[in-house]
């Protein structure tokens, strides 16, 4: 039987395909300043599927509609998370800045698919299942403390920088083995490759280097660590795929769990609906997370997926090699979805994880990914507001800035002030 959202190359050389609109610009100021009126905008005038240019002038879909995302993450067979397949890689330059990020044909967890791609997700998730929640607390407690007794005595502090960066790359260190005064170079590294610019490639080659060191001295003295656990995994891996996928868990670990916790704390200072409990009522912060996950997001954008042959996507004919951008951003306010929301004052989030934030399907965040990434943000949010209960946005709300990635959404800076309080250990 014919699969009627397949496509021959033939017929979709004769049959009358919508009229092309010329590709929007993956970038620029409306991805940070407003990207809800911006996917608004491309819903009404180009569907859920999208022609878009990123950087270069390279083409890709970007899919913005939430029952389309829902196909295209479910179909890990036409839609692959297999870059090799990408029919433009003679046209992409070796110092491409999103190369990194796009990904090129490796042997990692990220970049596979198929049988090779649950081959590596088996040992990379069991490996991750097997990190204890409650330590994992614990030292997030710990470490939290020590970040927040750094600024606590001055009355006020550069949240972003000071705080929800430094948090999820120690708690990640700790997870992986690394010594503590790593975690701030794996920082750099990591937000350098998600902004693109001109140090991606450098930054690129440095996490690497990373990697390769943890894994060479893990090998050597072996430990209560992630990548013990996944060294002792039964199967056959090369070094080369250790530290691929290491450096695909701690990318996707750092940089969206740091702005969960950045835009948690934007949304509970900004809206009155968390006013009266910024005092320490825990059930507020689960919400604003929630809330967060579906309205603001971390990972706005992901790439990619690509299509294994020929077929259509909404009104859109996307070719074999097409790579296809995720929108999860834009398919969580799809206003097919959002209906019951839409007319709401308080939205109906409590229990809702329908949310694209993790993606969906065989290519989704693991789920024990998932719960780190979840214990890391919490706590540390429930750290802040017990220590410092006052805390307030240091200028206007309005003026706040968002990193400039069309990929991820978080805050480039968050200023803040509280009354000055004492050292856990008792130094001002």
């Amino acid at each position: 039987m014919t699969n009627p959202n397949v496509v021959s190359e033939e017929s979709a050389g004769t049959r009358a395909a919508p009229s092309r609109k010329a590709p929007v610009p993956l970038s620029g100021p409306r991805f940070h300043s407003d990207p809800q009126r911006l996917y608004n905008d491309m819903r009404r005038e180009h569907g859920p599927v999208v022609s878009v240019e990123l950087p270069g002038g390279v083409p890709a879909w970007l899919v913005i509609g939430y029952r389309e995302m829902h196909q295209v993450t479910s179909d890990p067979e036409l839609f692959p998370r297999d870059v090799a397949l990408w029919n433009q890689w003679p046209e992409i330059p070796e110092d491409w800045p999103l190369r990194p990020m796009v990904g090129q044909p490796m042997p990692s967890v990220y970049y596979t698919a198929g049988a090779e791609h649950r081959r590596h997700i088996e040992m990379v998730e069991s490996a991750m299942d097997t990190v204890d929640q409650y330590a994992l607390r614990r030292v997030c407690e710990d470490l939290a403390d020590r970040l927040i007794d750094h600024f606590c005595g001055k009355g006020e502090a550069e949240l972003v920088a000071d705080y929800a960066e430094p948090l999820p790359i120690l708690a990640l260190a700790w997870i992986l083995g690394f010594p503590d005064e790593v975690g701030g170079q794996l920082a750099w590294t990591m937000k350098a490759l998600a902004d693109g610019g001109a140090d991606a490639q450098a930054a690129h080659g440095q996490f690497f280097g990373h990697m390769q060191q943890l894994l060479a001295s893990t090998k050597a003295r072996p430990g209560d660590s992630l990548v013990s656990r996944m060294l002792e995994h039964e199967g056959s891996f090369t070094d080369e795929e250790y530290v691929l996928d290491l450096m695909a868990i701690t990318a996707a670990g750092h940089l969206p769990t740091s702005d969960w916790i950045g835009n948690s704390v934007r949304l509970m200072l900004t809206d009155d609906r968390f006013a009266a409990s910024m005092g320490g009522g825990r059930h507020s912060v689960g919400q604003a997370m929630n809330e967060v996950l579906w309205e603001d997001t971390p990972t706005q954008i992901l790439s990619g997926r690509w299509a294994a042959r020929d077929t259509r996507l909404g009104d859109s004919v996307i070719r074999r090699g097409d790579m296809l951008l995720l929108g999860l951003a834009a398919a969580n306010s799809d206003p097919h979805v959002r209906q019951h929301v839409a007319d709401s004052v308080e939205p109906a989030y409590t229990g809702n994880c329908a949310h694209f934030a993790f993606s969906h399907g065989e290519y989704r965040c693991p789920f024990p990914a998932q719960q780190i990434a979840e214990i890391i943000a919490r706590t540390g949010l429930e750290v802040l507001l017990d220590r410092l209960p006052d805390i307030d946005l240091a200028i206007p709300a309005e003026t706040l800035v968002r990193r400039p990635s069309a990929f991820l959404r978080g805050m480039t800076s968050l200023p803040v002030r509280f009354t000055p309080v004492r050292a856990v250990g008792g130094t001002p």
